[in-house]
């Protein structure tokens, strides 16, 4: 099956598919084969499932499972958007020139916000990876999967798998059409009393040291609480430099869920893959991190442009102490 073109001009050769089963036969009818070509055509060969599913598919595999890992890393399942995009890319340069195959079994967890940036980094990928010798199969097994997360697959991926045979989506949407028509529906926690509610800062210093007082308050991990300051400062350093003052700030929490929204005046906002990658590359001497420090930092970064401006809103699941 040759591999589509993008408007980009480097060349598209990965192959990045999904599939839909119903439970655990499906799935080995579905994983069994995808795996088995790999091995026998020499490929670098790497789950990113549950422990119980690739348990499971290493059961089935018997002694070939030696030449297969499972790294949650590769996928959300056990790192942040920019984090498994970059994992996936070290792991297909260490192959050295082998191609690589991964068999994805898809979780975005229990919340809406988790399900939308899952979608976004399901359809970010296939900018970010398509220069890679890659073959990545995601798996949305419909006894697992809220029907909303299942729907997004035919338009996030490039291909789909159905008994075997590839073929392109008709329903494939480009990163730069799709994400911006994402939902963005407001998270729950923003319906009670905000505990920040700050119009117009008087400075950028000011709006850092009134979010880092929340934090300090409200967040009782240490180490989560300095992730998130540092992401959401370079967020408000973006809205002070970059953005249109006014500059506003919101937060909610109800000891569970956490949500900062900075808000500038801005109208719009070009590229809707930003912060997937640090906007100058390795060179992070230049700056272009903030974006990317919250998609690390947090669980969720949404860009809601707005009849106000443009919000960044960063939510995440708060960890005990």
């Amino acid at each position: 099956m040759p591999r589509p073109r993008s408007g980009t001009a480097s060349p598209v050769r990965t192959r990045h598919a999904a599939a839909v089963v119903r439970g655990e036969s499906d799935l080995l009818a579905l994983a069994l084969p995808f795996l088995d070509a790999g091995l026998r055509a020499g490929d670098v060969v790497a789950l990113t499932c549950p422990p119980e599913v690739a348990a499971l598919l290493c059961e089935e595999l018997g002694e070939r499972a030696e030449q297969v890992r499972n790294d949650l890393q590769l996928s959300l399942l056990g790192a942040r958007g920019p984090d498994a995009l970059a994992r996936v890319r070290r792991t297909a340069e260490q192959a050295a020139g082998r191609q690589l195959r991964i068999f994805s079994l898809v979780d975005f967890g229990p919340t809406p916000a988790g399900w939308r940036e899952g979608a976004r980094f399901e359809s970010v990928a296939n900018r970010m990876l398509q220069d890679l010798p890659l073959d990545y199969l995601c798996v949305y097994d419909r006894r697992r999967l809220p029907a909303a997360v299942v729907e997004t697959a035919t338009a996030t991926h490039p291909y789909l798998v159905a008994e075997g045979a590839w073929a392109p989506s008709p329903a494939y949407r480009d990163p730069a059409d799709y994400l911006p028509g994402l939902p963005w529906p407001r998270e729950p926690v923003e319906d009670t009393a905000p505990v920040l509610a700050l119009d117009d800062a008087p400075s950028l210093v000011a709006l850092r040291h009134a979010i880092g007082r929340v934090l300090t308050a409200r967040v009782p991990d240490r180490d989560q609480r300095e992730d998130l300051h540092l992401a959401a400062a370079e967020v408000v350093a973006n809205a002070f430099r970059h953005g249109v003052r006014p500059v506003s700030a919101r937060m909610w929490t109800d000891g569970d869920r956490l949500v900062c929204a900075i808000t500038d005046s801005g109208r719009s906002f070009a590229d809707p893959l930003a912060g997937f990658r640090p906007a100058h590359g390795t060179d992070l001497g230049r700056g272009g991190m903030g974006l990317w420090l919250a998609r690390k930092l947090w669980d969720s970064v949404d860009l809601l442009p707005g009849p106000d401006g443009l919000t960044v809103r960063l939510s995440t699941r708060l960890r005990p102490a």
